[in-house]
C-alpha cells in the first residue's frame, strides 16, 4: 500500500514537471510576441519621425 502511494506521488511529480516546462513555453511565446509589436511599433513610430525631420529640414534649406 505504501509503495503505490509512492507511486503515486512520484507520478503526479512527474505531471508538474511537464506542466512547468509547458509554463515555461507559453511565458516565453508572450514575452517574445510583445517584444516583436513593441519593436514594430516603436520601429514604425522612428521613421515617421525620422521622415518629418527629413521634411522640415529640406524644407528649411529651400527657403
Amino acid at each position: 500500500m505504501e509503495k503505490e502511494m509512492v507511486n503515486v506521488v512520484e507520478k503526479t511529480e512527474e505531471k508538474e514537471e511537464g506542466a512547468s516546462m509547458v509554463e515555461y513555453v507559453l511565458m516565453a511565446a508572450l514575452v517574445s510576441v510583445v517584444a516583436i509589436t513593441a519593436i514594430t511599433f516603436l520601429g514604425q513610430q522612428t521613421s515617421k519621425t525620422f521622415s518629418r525631420i527629413g521634411s522640415d529640414v529640406e524644407a528649411a534649406n529651400n527657403t
